[in-house]
């Protein structure tokens, strides 16, 4: 059971990873992951990405595509794994197929979360400060109880930082969605694609992606 996991900022990737981790005992592997891995191993491939990262610059794509050659050949993948975060581009993708070839494994399914932008937007744009204790709040999730007034030291000057005020939030949707489209047709031409509605109950969502990946015995 190979998967994938795609879906923007805000769609609840996350929680449907735990849950199908943990239903179907295998691996999750996000790139931050293998990165912080291979980094903190030292690896060939880990100090090479080290070398990039410390001076700021992005990580090639054979550094990248490496590094999850050599996850993807630890023997905890051998009935499956979740991969979350890559691949990131097209030419990612085609070098996945090729990787997992060489390993004599295949993508069994990829599962993209979809959410609605404007939905997104009101999720991840929805959180402020108070500028004067610091507390945290959400217009959706986490409101004041008292409209405009902080809950714990009773101020009125709340604050958006800047990666959550909308237009910033939009930008950054519009870059994955840009990002995403030319993968998402690629593994649709495979037939392998699964788009499941997001904007549900967390249950709900886990049901569907049961549906698609077989539930566990």
């Amino acid at each position: 059971m190979n998967l994938i996991l795609m879906g923007l900022p805000g769609a609840g990737k996350g929680t449907q990873a735990e849950r199908i981790i943990d239903a179907y005992g295998i691996p999750h592997i996000s790139t931050g992951d293998m990165f912080r891995d291979a980094m903190k191993n030292e690896t060939e491939l880990g100090l090479l990405a080290k070398s990039y990262i410390d001076k700021g610059e992005l990580v090639p794509d054979e550094v990248t595509n490496g590094i999850v050659k050599d996850r993807l050949s630890q023997d905890d993948t051998d009935k499956g794994f979740l991969l979350d975060g890559f691949p990131r581009t097209l030419a990612q993708a085609e070098e996945l197929d090729k990787i997992l070839e060489d390993l004599g494994k295949k993508v069994d399914n990829v599962l993209n979360i979809h959410v609605e932008s404007e939905v997104l937007i009101d999720r991840l744009a929805g959180r402020f400060i108070c500028k004067d204790c610091g507390a945290t709040y959400h217009k959706l999730f986490n409101p004041p109880k008292v409209e405009g007034t902080c809950d714990r030291c009773g101020g009125h000057n709340f604050y958006q930082r800047e990666d959550d005020k909308p237009e910033t939030v939009k930008n950054r949707l519009s870059v994955n969605i840009k990002n995403s489209e030319p993968i998402l047709a690629y593994y649709e031409n495979q037939g392998v694609m699964h788009t499941v509605d997001g904007n549900r109950d967390i249950a709900d969502v886990f049901t569907d992606i049961e549906k698609i990946i077989g539930k566990q015995n």
